[in-house]
Parts: C-alpha cells; structure tokens; sequence
C-alpha cells in the first residue's frame, strides 16, 4: 500500500465514521444527565458552555448537542493518524491501530455522549503530537487542561513519573503543582470501606475495549514494562490503568476519568503484537491470526449493533434493558404531543419533563403525563422502533376533571 493510497483510505475511514455518527445521533434523545449538563448552571462545567454555544448556532436539537463530540472524535482520529506516522515499520500497522481506534466501543460512545472523554482523549493526542513534532514539553498547555477536567490529574502524575525516567527537573516540578493543584480543585474520592470492586472495574474495561482486546492490551503493558523501551503512551496509560484498579479495591470508580488516558497505549499493542507476529515462520502463525480475527470481528459485530442498535428492541422483552433506553423515547414523545397541539404538559417524573423541555415541551397546567392508564385518561401514546412497541404514555386532560 503506498502513501497515495493509504492517505485515501484514512480519508475514506474519516468520512465512513463521521456519516455513521450523525445518523447514530440523529436517532438518539438527550438523556436526564445531559440535560442536568446542559441546563446547568455550574460555572466550571466546560460541557455546559459548548453544548450551549452549538445550540446556539444550530438550533436546539441533537445534531447540536453531539455535534462538538463528533468532531472531537474526528479530531482525535487525525491527531492518531498523524502521530503514528512513523511509530510502526508498515503502514499497514497503522492502518490497524488506527482502525481498531476508530471502532471502539467506548471510544465510539464517547463520541456521542455529552461527557468530557472524547475531549480528554483530543486534549492529550494534541499534547503528545506537539510534543513529538517539537521534541519539548508544552507547559502552558498543561495549565489549559487544568481547568478542563479533573482527570488531567492523571496525566500530570504520569507525566511525573515519565520525567523521573527522562530525569528533567523541570518537568518534574511542573508536573507535580499542577498535580497537586488538580487534586485540591478536584480530588478523587479514595473513602469509604474496601467493597471489592475490582472485577467491576475490569469488566468495564471489557466493554470498553471488547473483552479479548482487552486481555491482550493489559498483556501489552505488562509485557512492555518488563521487556522493552517505555515511552510516554505507556506511562499515561499504565498510570491511568494502574490507578483505576488500585482505587477500584475499596471503591467504585468513575470510569469516565480513566478510560481516556487508557486508549492512548493502543499503538503499544499493535505494535507489539505485529512484533510477535513477524517474528515466527509462517506456520507458525496461525494462534496470531485466530486472535486478530476474532479481536477484530468482535470490534466490527459490536460497532454495527452499536450503529443499528434501536434494532436490538425487537430481540428483548424488556426494552428498558436496552443498553441506550435512557437516550431513546423522549425525541419521539415530544414530536407526538407537538403533533396533538400539545406544547405544554404536566407530570410527576421531574427526569422526563426535563428531557422534554430540550424538545421544547414546556410545564403547563391542561394536559398531566403518566405512564399508568386509568378511567380519565384521555389520549394513549405509543413510542414504536421497528413496529415494536417500547414505551406507553397516557395524557389526562385536566379540564375534564372536576376538582
């Protein structure tokens, strides 16, 4: 494959991925999380002020509320393709690591979500591809991501350690106050009685990574730290890795401010594994093969379910225990009550009349929502994906009910 061709066909993945995402978020609802996010009022929350500015520009709608993280996806996409340019001997290596990077699963759900891991995983790509280009550390950057989110604690640590090994004063000073800083800004809860949830932790990195790929990406970083030349990948991620099963012990981590910095060592274990693939005669190759094909069919079954998932309802008799329940429905519910001539409504459920506030379904005083029916109820909604039913709703009018 020559460069012509292999630029092209990034180009095309680039394109692949960005169409499937804006028809995956054209079929998702805003969630209650991302409405507390976007109708908050909490002055240091970064997700805050971006959704609001593209809504702003683009109309308050989905395409607008996932557009930013799309693009930060694509962004992180093109910061790997150009960082790996000269860290594998094929391009074909790079091809993989950047393809299996690409499909993620929790690379791909960030890429959606309203949350700060994709912008965590651009932030850091940029800082490691300006510094691989200038070949020095980009200090003022480093203070930027302070005030992005708490978990750059996390890099600056292993920033840290990585300036042990380097043996440069300065960044070691430097990586130590703003680590220090971080963790009075922020913190990390480390309370709380050991409950064990360290099996938790690795399952979820299985998901996050598919449960195969994970187990050879953790052999990877084993592997690398006992044998061979350390990098900065490998001390963001093992730092990342290290400290989420250390806090998992006695407590249930948020996956969200580990999991970014974990992904960036990707290019370690393809590296590594097209290492342990050359190495052996042709014949004896086939245990390398078996588990490149099933690493990678997984990563592909799980980015098409992942892309046709409102398909999945058809398969479960309870659609709550759809993955992706909690951002499907309500689009759907405020378009019905839009096409009754019903604006405004009432209901109990605080968490749903939030969400529908995002469709521009107000609180008002005629109409009361419930998902019970009753003798008075006047109007039946069903929300249906593929003729399956996944959601009742009831509309009470309240003027026919005398008080």
């Amino acid at each position: 494959m020559n460069l012509n061709r292999y630029n092209i066909t990034f180009i095309g993945l680039i394109l692949f991925h960005f169409t499937i995402l804006l028809l995956i978020s054209d079929s998702f609802s805003i969630s209650y999380q991302e409405a507390l996010i976007y109708y908050g009022d909490n002055t240091r929350n970064i997700l805050t002020y971006i959704t609001r500015f593209f809504s702003a520009i683009f109309g308050q709608n989905d395409f607008a509320l996932r557009l930013p993280f799309i693009l930060f996806y694509i962004g992180s996409s093109i910061l790997f393709y150009l960082l790996t340019d000269d860290y594998f001997k094929s391009k074909w290596d790079r091809l993989i690591a950047l393809s299996i990077f690409m499909i993620l699963p929790g690379v791909n759900s960030a890429a959606l979500l309203v949350n700060e891991s994709i912008i965590v995983i651009f932030c850091t790509l940029l800082y490691l591809y300006l510094y691989k280009i200038s070949n020095k550390e980009h200090y003022i950057l480093l203070v930027l991501f302070l005030f992005i989110d708490n978990s750059f604690a996390i890099l600056f640590l292993a920033l840290f350690f990585y300036s042990l090994k380097k043996k440069d004063n300065i960044l070691l000073f430097v990586s130590l106050v703003l680590f220090g800083i971080s963790m009075s800004m922020y913190g990390f809860d480390v309370g709380g009685r050991p409950r064990g949830y360290l099996l938790d932790t690795f399952g979820v990195y299985a998901t996050i990574f598919s449960p195969l790929l994970f187990l050879y990406f953790f052999y990877s970083l084993y592997r690398v730290g006992l044998k061979y030349e350390k990098d900065m990948y490998w001390y963001i991620s093992i730092s990342s890795l290290g400290l989420s099963l250390i806090f998992s012990l006695r407590q249930k981590i948020d996956i969200e401010d580990f999991a970014p910095f974990v992904v960036i060592a990707i290019p370690i274990m393809v590296k590594l594994f097209m290492h342990s693939l050359r190495i052996r005669l042709p014949e004896f190759r086939k245990f390398h093969y078996s588990i490149a094909s099933i690493s990678l069919f997984l990563l592909v079954i799980n980015f098409t379910l992942f892309s046709v998932n409102k398909y999945l309802y058809l398969f479960l008799d309870n659609p709550k225990k759809h993955f992706a329940y909690d951002f499907h429905i309500v689009k759907d519910l405020a378009k019905k009550l839009k096409d009754l001539g019903i604006n405004n409504i009432s209901t109990n459920d605080e968490e749903l009349a939030l969400r529908l506030k995002f469709y521009g379904i107000g609180h008002g005083k005629k109409y009361y929502l419930v998902e019970t029916k009753s003798d008075i109820t006047h109007q039946d909604i069903s929300i249906s994906y593929n003729e399956k039913v996944v959601a009742k709703f009831f509309l009470v009018s309240l003027d026919n009910i005398s008080l």
